[in-house]
């Protein structure tokens, strides 16, 4: 195996919702060794600007490119929106995926009864467009509802889960939708899974398969590295090391609370 296949896959995010992408690249590629970059200190990004999210955008993939990873994930949807071809650009031969593109492939392959998809998001990535634009690309014949739920990335940071503060946020944010007939809703920010469960029950009725950008995600993961002979072979479980930009204390708590595993360390690593 190749120095540069035991090389680390880098994933960031504003805060702690790219462990979404995180957990489900592990389930997906055991042998991987991941490197996992959170800003905690700057989360949310979806209320920030355009450029702002950019700069900060750049500032971690420097940072995930000193770490000498082979591949980068940008598990966030508002630098998705907003910075995936400067990540890319700054990355130069490191191949960058990004979730906007994996949920939407995800979307276009659910049941088409309606021809009708929802997308929920950040104020940032729902004003930008991007999964409206990125659909309709390949699908001029989709309709698509969109909609802001800046609530549910605070409450996902705080742990308020499957409570009745998450359950009364969804249902205020998600009425519209109920009854759309929907054949798909996109979770456009990689914290909203962990409200998955939730928001499936609400939606139970509607016959709407809901996405989960984090799995796709997961899996043009593995045929990239496939594609390039880059996959881990080594046998061993992957390493994680998680760095984050402040708070590593309560991210340490609810990080382990979602992977289901003890984490050794986390480490600070500010990019002011």
């Amino acid at each position: 195996m190749s120095s540069k296949a035991n090389a680390p896959i880098g994933i960031f995010d504003s805060g702690i919702g790219g462990l979404t992408v995180v957990k489900a690249v592990m389930e997906k590629l055991p042998h991987e060794n991941i490197i996992y970059y959170g800003d905690t200190a700057r989360v949310p990004y979806g209320i920030k600007s355009i450029s702002t999210v950019r700069e900060y955008a750049l500032q971690i993939t420097d940072f995930l490119l000193t770490q000498q990873v082979k591949t980068i994930l940008i598990a966030c949807n508002t630098v998705s929106a907003a910075a995936n071809q400067d990540v890319r650009a700054r990355a130069g031969t490191i191949p960058v995926l990004d979730v906007v593109e994996a949920g939407t492939k995800a979307a276009l392959r659910a049941q088409a009864a309606s021809n009708r998809i929802g997308v929920i998001g950040t104020m940032a990535t729902i004003n930008s467009q991007t999964y409206e634009q990125s659909i309709l690309k390949e699908n001029s014949n989709k309709r698509v509802y969109s909609k802001a739920c800046p609530m549910l990335v605070p409450l996902a940071e705080e742990g308020w889960i499957s409570n009745e503060i998450s359950r009364l946020t969804i249902a205020e944010y998600l009425q519209d939708f109920r009854d759309k007939s929907l054949d798909a809703l996109i979770l456009g920010c990689t914290h909203y899974p962990l409200f998955k469960t939730e928001i499936e029950d609400f939606l139970k009725d509607s016959g709407t398969d809901v996405i989960d950008s984090a799995v796709s995600i997961a899996a043009k993961t593995e045929a990239l590295l496939t594609e390039n002979e880059l996959l881990n072979t080594s046998g061993k479980t992957g390493r994680f090391d998680c760095f984050v930009s402040d708070k590593p204390q309560r991210f340490q708590t609810l990080a382990e609370r979602f992977l289901g595993k003890k984490l050794n360390r986390i480490e600070i690593s500010p990019l002011l």
